[in-house]
């Protein structure tokens, strides 16, 4: 009996795995020039920069995180790649080859009203 992983679904636990470390959200994606130039968007949100590349038996994890001002930006980043390494090979039995993890942002640590982290500090223009 073969069973088959949905790429969706290592995406869904990539995310989860992020989401519960605290100070930290999933950066959104870069906008494309056709999404901005006459594209239409397929939904409200903006897709988040992660990505699943799986190759047989094995998987890849590129996300981009913004982090709370004030963490440590590689111990935060060293432990979403070893919970997300841990958390896909224990629910799925793949093997994760890599998990590449981007620092987009730094935010501020209040959160907004729906939870999520506020956008990325900004430098004030003299």
């Amino acid at each position: 009996m073969e069973l088959d992983i949905s790429k969706t679904v290592l995406i869904d636990i990539a995310a989860t795995t992020a989401e519960r470390i605290g100070g930290l959200d999933i950066a959104s994606a870069p906008i494309k020039a056709s999404e901005v130039l006459g594209g239409v968007r397929s939904g409200p949100r903006r897709p988040r920069a992660l990505k699943v590349t799986r190759e047989g038996q094995s998987v890849s994890v590129d996300i981009g995180l913004n982090i709370e001002y004030g963490q440590n930006l590689v111990n935060v980043s060293k432990s979403v790649q070893h919970a997300i390494t841990e958390n896909i090979e224990l629910m799925t039995g793949l093997k994760v080859r890599a998990v590449n993890v981007t620092v987009q942002g730094v935010v501020l640590p209040t959160q907004t009203q729906s939870g999520t982290l506020a956008q990325p500090v900004q430098r004030a223009t003299p």
